[in-house]
Formats: C-alpha cells, structure tokens, sequence
C-alpha cells in the first residue's frame, strides 16, 4: 500500500458525512425544542468552552433574559429550565466546530501528503461552504434576537439549502475516493440513455431542493399546525386562503396556508417524478447497479412522502419531524449517488 492509498482519507471523508447527517438531526431538535435562541452571543473560538461556574451560568442567563425569546415566550423560567434550553444549542454549535476539525484531516493529508490532489477544488469549496454555512447560523440566530422571538423563514431556508450544499460536495468527494469499489462498466451501454437519465436526475434533484426550501418555510411559520388533514386542507384540494394576498409570489412564500399547500405540490410532484423516472428507465439498456440506485431514489422518495404525510396528520411531533427532515438529505444522497454514477456513464 502506497502513501497516497492510505484508508484515512477516505475513512475521514465517511465519518464526515455521517456527521454531517448528525447535525442536520441536532440542528433539527434545537429548532423545534426552542433551544436555538438561548445563546444570544456568537463566539467561534472561545464559544467552545461553556459555563463552569454558577457565576459563568448566571451571566449567560442574564444575557438571555435580555433576548425577545425569554421576554415574550420564556418569562419566569429558571436557569435550571435555561440550562436544558442552552446545552442543546452549545451541542449543535460544538458539533459545527468537530466537523471543521474531521474536515482538517483530509485538507492535512491533500496539503503535506500530496494525497488524493485531484479532489482540491472540492475540498476548497468543502470549506468555503462549511465557512458559509457557520456564518448563515449565526444570521439565522440574530434575526430572532431583535424584537421577534422567531428566527427569519428566509434564512432558516437557506441554511438548510446550505446544508445540502456541505452534504453533497461531501458525498461527491466520498464516492470519488471508492469509485474502485462502485465503478460502472459502461461497454455495450448506450451514452445516449444516460444522457437522458442525467437530465431527468438533474429535474429531480431541482425538485428535492425546491421542496426542502418550502419545508423550511413551513418550519419558519409553523405552518405544519395549519390544516392537518391529508390529502385536503379545510375539505378542499386547494386551502381557501391560497393566493388571498398580493403579490402572488409573497403569498406563496409568506402565508402560512399558501406555504404548507405548496410544499405538498412540491412534494407529490417530486414523488411522482422520482417513480416516473424509475419506471422510464427500466426500458432502457443500463448497468444493474445503476437500475438499483434508481430504485433506491424510487424507494426513498416514498418513504419520504410517508413521513412527511404522518407528520402532518399527528401535528408534527419532534421525533417524526426530526425524523422527517434527516430522511430528506438521505433521499438527497439517493440522488447524488445515482449522479456519480450517471457521470461515469458519459464522462
């Protein structure tokens, strides 16, 4: 085994990406316990260390009990109730931290190593992405600690987009360092069937993103409270207050009933799309790995659709919500993975 086939390069990238799946799980708990906004300061060096002292406590509650959320919403708690509000946040920002440190692993190896050199541009828009990502958190945080206690739909939305963003770059990287171990033999196949599969993944994929971007907007406004019945609203198929203000475009991202109806669209049109494309492509002269990973996205998308339906009907309790949202990157995931593969077909 030569240097540049050492297993940690790859062995760090994996653990990233399963990491990467475990913030998405915590993030996705400090948000709907509340706990997102009880660290009203954003310290990226000295944050890692937290209160040790009940002097060090009691001042942190002093800066919260400043903060919109515990005015309106958490007045009268106590610190010991501050505290459970707190620990989750600090765990959420310290994993933020433990995924820069895994990531130095292989930017350490790529640098001094000389090893897997070919995946430096990744790498570097790994770390612009993950430096975007930190920043956007804390943009995130700060629109809820001026004078509404809830944090902007529009940028819990694109933190979450960010999130794919970390988490496909990641995978990308992960599946070039065993492309050995799942490379496609391409002889006999038509180029022409995995150009048409590409475009079609390619729609797929928009659509995924479309439809997390509305989730999060649904998030934002709690709109998952609203009309808990499936699959009509107030007994219609479109909720009487869609489109009821101007302009369309605000309603469609600002009003609570226009948000959740857009986001199931969004989400059968992706559903639909992801069976389509498995059913379009069964006709086609394709390997047996890439005809299972099409089958992966059919499955996925399923049971995403399911989540996302029992979520709704039992008024989004945390765990199918959490649940629910850390399924969408593995649906996600399904689509990058049949994307890999795609590409080796026409490169």
């Amino acid at each position: 085994m030569t240097a540049y086939d050492t297993p940690l390069f790859k062995r760090s990238m994996l653990s990233l990406c399963f990491m990467i799946l475990g913030m998405v799980i915590i993030g996705g708990l400090t948000r709907l316990t509340g706990s997102g906004l009880s660290i009203v300061e954003w310290k990226p060096v000295t944050g890692i260390f937290p209160p040790l002292t009940l002097e060090a406590w009691l001042r942190e509650f002093s800066k919260y009990q400043q903060s919109p959320e515990f005015q309106k919403i958490n007045l009268g708690i106590t610190l010991s109730e501050f505290k459970s509000l707190f620990w989750l946040e600090y765990i959420h920002r310290l994993w933020g931290r433990l995924l820069g440190v895994i990531l130095l692993i292989p930017t350490f190896l790529l640098i001094f190593k000389k090893q897997h050199r070919s995946l430096w541009p990744f790498l570097t828009l790994l770390w612009l992405l993950g430096a975007a990502q930190g920043v956007m958190g804390w943009i995130m945080v700060k629109s809820g600690l001026i004078q509404d206690p809830h944090v902007s739909p529009y940028r819990l939305a694109a933190h979450l987009l960010l999130g794919f963003a970390v988490f496909g770059v990641a995978l990308w990287m992960t599946f070039s360092l065993y492309k050995n171990r799942i490379m496609l033999d391409r002889k006999g196949y038509s180029r022409n069937a995995f150009l048409s599969l590409t475009k079609l993944s390619l729609f797929l994929l928009v659509l995924v993103l479309l439809t997390a971007f509305w989730g999060a907007l649904v998030a934002g406004l709690k709109a998952g409270l609203l009309y808990n019945t499936f699959p009509l609203m107030g007994g219609n198929w479109v909720p009487q207050e869609f489109l009821s203000q101007s302009p369309w475009w605000k309603d469609i991202m600002e009003n609570p009933p226009s948000v959740q109806f857009i986001h199931r669209l969004l989400a059968l049109m992706t559903t639909l799309t992801s069976i389509g494309v498995w059913l379009y492509q069964r006709d086609l002269l394709i390997p047996k790995k890439l005809f299972y990973a099409f089958g992966a996205v059919a499955l996925c998308s399923l049971t995403q659709a399911f989540l996302g339906v029992f979520t709704l009907l039992l008024e989004v309790p945390p765990s199918l919500a959490v649940l629910h949202q850390g399924f969408a990157f593995i649906f996600f995931g399904s689509i990058v993975y049949t994307f890999f593969l795609l590409h080796q077909g026409i490169k």
